[in-house]
């Protein structure tokens, strides 16, 4: 029991230095993605958005760049399910319901866009070379590209004083935040491409 006692404050004693190192070093990913996010159109949106998996992006640009879209595409199906909710309100009209389900069509496209984004990163590790890791950012590109155009393209849909209202103003909100978000990317995925 004695030998138990002191076994704890020894345990404690040898993790300190790790500890505390540990704390030293959590600044530096930080300090990575405020660093990165400098030449995003929102920085502080990459930022905010970003700093919660510092520790996985450690100082790894593809690390970041997969997080960025997982983060997208995360914020993508939340933003779905939302416009997708608002197709069951009462008293709809004719307009705004149409405008809610080509929402939802676009919604989905850029979930799926941005799904294509995140599966075609994991191809780089299954083929090694220039030319596929070319082709692979290529499709990547284009993907978050079209992604933010289906984004734009939802609430072009409610455009006009016709659909001026609450919902209106609710799937404007959340397709802006979804927007920065994404918009964020390429600017994320160039340096990256740039540097291989």
């Amino acid at each position: 029991m004695a030998a138990a006692k002191l076994l704890f404050p020894a345990a404690l004693f040898l993790s300190l230095p790790y500890l505390s190192g540990a704390a030293g070093n959590a600044a530096a990913p930080t300090s990575f993605i405020k660093s990165s996010c400098k030449s995003p159109t929102y920085p502080d949106v990459c930022v905010a958005s970003l700093s919660g998996y510092a520790q996985a992006i450690k100082n790894s640009q593809l690390q970041l760049v997969k997080t960025a879209l997982s983060v997208s595409l995360d914020k993508a199906q939340s933003t779905k399910g939302f416009v997708s909710k608002l197709l069951k309100f009462k008293g709809l009209k004719p307009r705004e319901y149409a405008a809610i389900k080509d929402c939802v069509e676009e919604t989905n496209d850029s979930v799926n866009r941005l799904s294509r984004s995140v599966n075609e990163l994991k191809g780089l590790d299954r083929s090694p070379g220039k030319a596929h890791f070319q082709w692979h950012m290529s499709n990547v590109k284009t993907w978050v590209s079209a992604a933010i155009t289906d984004e734009k393209t939802c609430t072009d849909g409610f455009a006009g004083r016709a659909l001026n209202g609450k919902i209106k103003a609710s799937i404007k909100s959340h397709i802006a935040n979804l927007a920065q978000v994404t918009s964020n990317a390429p600017a994320l995925i160039n340096p990256y491409a740039a540097n291989h």
